[in-house]
């Protein structure tokens, strides 16, 4: 079973193409936390993509609406009990790294875990071992393997030239980022900026789930002091709308593969 936490990129778009899908609203959802921000649409999808068994999340939670970071990454551990066992997990970012442009894509090949510097951690507090373990390793959080089938898509799909792998890290948000705080992150070897997915993709190694992620690139960070350019939230959400028909294609095929590798039995 493959799972997508659809959010900012393009509302709405991967679960258009779910089949025989049966929707639940957050709201709905004993305990569940509510999406507050604009362009998610806050509702569980089930359903099958190309065959194969899909749970989809229309909308994530962040840290910055209030929420401890347990509680958002709530969904992940309810993927784990209905049996998921792959995550797919998307975001819109930055691009820090220059040679990205708005529209790429950035298959995560590891993250920095900055609000986990100051102590801020999803696993924080008592360990619950039917989870995992007290203290998880995630020296290989993102899977080499589907990073490769990532690329190998991407190149099928005559899109290689603009899908590369970096380093994404997570700020708390939900102010952008000063030009020295970048600066900084770009000198630590980071490539794309965001405020979500680090701690979604903590939560899904402690359980034990197989994790693919990647960014859409919908801005570029700003560097410069002279620069007039300023990150907006609106502009994320029209790179996304734009690129709605690309990443459908992209996931698409990106379950077609899994659904073949795994030998899945599809409905």
């Amino acid at each position: 079973m493959g799972s997508y936490e659809q959010n900012e990129l393009c509302p709405g778009s991967l679960a258009d193409i779910i089949e025989d899908k049966q929707c639940f609203p957050y709201e709905e959802i004993p305990h569940f936390p509510a999406s507050t921000v604009k362009g998610h649409q806050g509702q569980m999808v089930f359903g099958y993509l190309k065959g194969v068994p899909i749970m989809c999340m229309q909308g994530r939670f962040h840290y910055y609406e209030g929420y401890p970071l347990w509680k958002c990454v709530m969904p992940v551990r309810v993927m784990k009990l209905v049996g998921v066992t792959h995550l797919i997990a998307t975001n819109a970012a930055g691009g820090l790294n220059p040679t990205y442009k708005v529209g790429d894509i950035m298959m995560v090949k590891d993250h920095v875990n900055m609000m986990g510097f100051a102590g801020n951690n999803p696993l924080q507090g008592p360990n619950d071992d039917r989870f995992g373990p007290r203290f998880p390793p995630m020296s290989k959080a993102y899977c080499s393997n589907l990073l490769n089938m990532g690329q190998q898509v991407a190149e099928e799909m005559g899109i290689g030239d603009m899908v590369h792998k970096g380093v994404y890290i997570c700020l708390g948000g939900p102010n952008f980022e000063t030009v020295a705080e970048l600066k900084m992150l770009r000198m630590l070897g980071v490539d794309a900026v965001g405020m979500s997915t680090v701690h979604e993709v903590i939560t899904a190694r402690h359980c034990d789930l197989t994790v693919f992620a990647f960014s859409l690139i919908t801005n570029q960070c700003v560097t410069d002091y002279e620069s007039l350019a300023e990150a907006n939230h609106e502009e994320v959400i029209d790179v996304g709308s734009e690129k709605q028909p690309l990443l459908q294609e992209y996931v698409s095929r990106m379950v077609l593969r899994l659904r073949d590798t795994l030998g899945l039995q599809t409905e």
